[in-house]
């Protein structure tokens, strides 16, 4: 097929699946994105495309259309299981209804979101008090944010009691995704019924291998021409060579700005205190299920978690060097030791089992085993860190040793970018993130289709630029001063998105005695609860942090201002990025901290017009903005609107905002 047909096709099709939409309309950058993702997918001109689609331009329909017809077996990655979910209950079934022709698609998860018949058959098998108490039960009271009717009292739920719940479940379930719950269960509930990737033995070694539902999930998606996934399952697909997604042809990746990150985090480790005890906890599970009586190598383990604790606790949050220095790398070392130990007891338990055809306890101390190799394995690893990787501690409550590679791109380039074709598309994309994720030098295409909604008239971009540089000496007050005549100005109607928990704090403090509207803050309710309470009450204010830079769709009235008190740099203590500006050398700033920032910047202001009705002001309560050598690059980032300086014209802008609201308000109660 020629590109004229091509063409011809794309537009016929998304013609035919848009028609079936609430607004029927095929809007011009949705086409136009559809069209490069269909040459790219055909071999027509680069290899990859780098596109970003504005919101609003329907960015899922215009890759997954062409996708479709490509007749190419396609992988899309999503930043999260929320938007996964979207495209495989949504999305795509749309699509098949409408498309014109015959479509198949599938949605894989990590082997810990569907429920394993194996764990849940040795739950069953436990007595009733033993299952509760390696399940950790404790009685658990709603959380006390949420309201309740003080005249009904619910009851609280045990650990023990979400088991039967989802033992229930599992004789009914088709597939055993977590997601179709109809209840958040505790954590320790569902980790007695589920399996992390690190504990699996694999279908071929384990008694219900036949029947698991993650391996059905993963017949499914080999099957299937669309698989759609999230990009930590791509992270544990690099991790593991190659070895977790189904042979396919291209990979779509949406909200691409978040990949590096994400694969970073997947590709590096994570030791916990926590995480020591834990396995301690499960391995002596294990070898009481295989009739062990010897407890010295688990309590040697729990022994040199505190150690290890105390060790982190004293690091400071920097780049570690090789060996971890003293303290913390003689304790690693340590650790290291001890979990070989616990591995040859849980290897020759296992043996035993199996000999006495006890398949239950075989099964216990094999998964133990693996969770400890690979425990020591990430442990070893840091021990013995090169250039290439960034291991550091991190104090606090829950101290941690991390690591992380210090570039994704090989990995990646080698196995992604040199293999197939990519589309990488996100509502923020900043120029050369293709090339900085592993895409070869002149291997990209990038296209920016900009949004069908109108800014210009719909948005104003204010730069609060007499607001006093943070660090001063009452800068905080003067900061808190204009989010206040801002907030009043718009009636409420507020989203403040602060780059710290501090600065959060601060600004709630100080203004909810001032203003006369609800201030919803972080942390009051688990943010769903959250979003939707700020999204009831039309007349109210959210404070939060940067989990609400992104992800939040907040549409009409509710949302007519969004402040955000400084540019979102990295922080400049934090040991990757820090690793990452001095491997850049002197282009640091401009190639780590200026697309990062101009990125979440991005994202935080897009949480203003999400439908094309929707009106209001972002305001940037930092005038570096404004008046910095690099502000061109970071208002170049953000959507087209109107910019003032001038707070007077932002509320304004906002009271006319309100009073048309208010308007409306009376017309439909009258």
């Amino acid at each position: 097929m020629n590109r004229r047909e091509r063409t011809s096709e794309v537009e016929a099709a998304l013609g035919r699946v848009v028609a079936g939409l609430p607004e029927a309309e095929v809007r011009e950058g949705q086409l136009q994105m559809a069209l490069a993702v269909s040459d790219v997918l055909a071999g027509d001109g680069a290899k990859h495309l780098a596109v970003a689609a504005g919101t609003g331009t329907g960015k899922s329909l215009g890759y997954l259309v062409p996708a479709i017809l490509s007749g190419k077996k396609v992988v899309v990655a999503t930043a999260t299981l929320a938007l996964q979910d979207q495209l495989a209950t949504k999305d795509l079934p749309h699509i098949a209804r409408t498309i014109g022709c015959p479509v198949s698609w599938a949605m894989l998860k990590g082997r810990s979101n569907y429920l394993c018949r194996q764990r849940l058959a040795e739950s069953e098998a436990l007595e009733a008090q033993e299952r509760l108490d390696l399940a950790g039960a404790t009685r658990l009271p709603l959380p006390r944010a949420l309201p309740r009717r003080p005249e009904v009292t619910a009851p609280a739920e045990t650990v023990g009691d979400q088991v039967r719940r989802l033992t229930d479940w599992s004789r009914e379930t088709r597939h055993g995704d977590r997601a179709a719950l109809d209840f958040e269960p505790f954590p320790q509930a569902w980790a007695s019924v589920s399996v992390s990737p690190d504990e699996c033995p694999g279908a071929h070694r384990c008694p219900k291998g036949a029947d698991c539902f993650a391996e059905l999930a993963r017949a499914k998606a080999a099957q299937a021409q669309i698989v759609v996934i999230n990009h930590h399952l791509l992270g544990a697909h690099l991790r593991s060579g190659g070895a977790v997604l189904p042979e396919h042809d291209a990979l779509v990746v949406d909200e691409a700005h978040d990949l590096e990150d994400i694969l970073a985090s997947c590709l590096g480790a994570e030791i916990t205190p926590g995480r020591l005890r834990g396995l301690a906890a499960t391995a002596r599970a294990a070898l009481t299920a295989a009739h062990v009586s010897a407890t010295r190598p688990v309590d040697d383990v729990v022994d040199v978690a505190g150690r290890v604790e105390r060790a982190l606790a004293e690091t400071p949050e920097a780049r570690l060097p090789a060996g971890l220095g003293p303290a913390l790398g003689e304790a690693a070392m340590l650790v290291s030791n001890r979990l070989g130990r616990l591995e040859t007891e849980l290897r020759r338990a296992g043996e035993a089992s199996a000999a006495r055809q006890q398949n239950e306890a075989n099964q216990r101390c094999v998964r133990a085993l693996l969770a400890v190799e690979r425990c020591r394995t990430e442990l070893d690893d840091c021990l013995a860190a090169e250039e290439d990787t960034v291991v550091w501690a991190t104090g606090g409550e829950r101290p941690k040793l991390k690591s992380a590679p210090l570039d994704v791109s090989e990995r990646l380039g080698e196995l992604v970018f040199e293999e197939m074709p990519v589309v990488l598309t996100s509502a923020t994309m900043v120029p050369g993130l293709a090339g900085r994720l592993g895409a070869g030098r002149g291997e990209v295409v990038e296209l920016d289709v900009g949004s069908p909604f109108d800014y210009r008239g719909h948005a104003l971009l204010y730069c609060a630029v007499n607001v006093p540089d943070h660090r001063r000496a009452g800068a905080e007050e003067k900061l808190h001063d204009e989010l206040e005549a801002l907030i009043v100005a718009a009636g409420g109607r507020t989203l403040a998105l602060f780059t710290s928990r501090r600065a959060m704090t601060a600004a709630a403090a100080a203004l909810r005695d001032r203003l006369t509207w609800p201030v919803h803050v972080q942390g009051d309710l688990p943010k769903p609860a959250l979003v939707k309470a700020f999204t009831d009450e039309e007349e109210s204010c959210l404070f939060a942090t940067m989990g609400y830079w992104q992800g939040v769709d907040v549409p009409g009235a509710t949302l007519s201002l969004v402040v955000i008190d400084k540019i979102p740099f990295p922080r400049p203590d934090d040991p990757l990025m820090a690793a990452r500006r001095e491997s850049a050398g002197t282009e640091g700033f401009r190639t780590v901290d200026l697309p990062r920032a101009a990125t979440m910047l991005a994202q935080g202001a897009g949480r203003l017009i999400r439908t094309a009705t929707d009106r209001g002001v972002v305001a940037v309560l930092d005038p570096r903005l404004a008046i910095a050598s690099y502000s061109g690059y970071l208002v170049a980032a953000l959507p087209q609107m109107r910019r003032t300086r001038d707070r007077s014209e932002a509320e304004a802008f906002l009271q006319g905002i309100h009073a048309e609201s208010a308007t409306i308000r009376s017309a439909k109660s009258g």
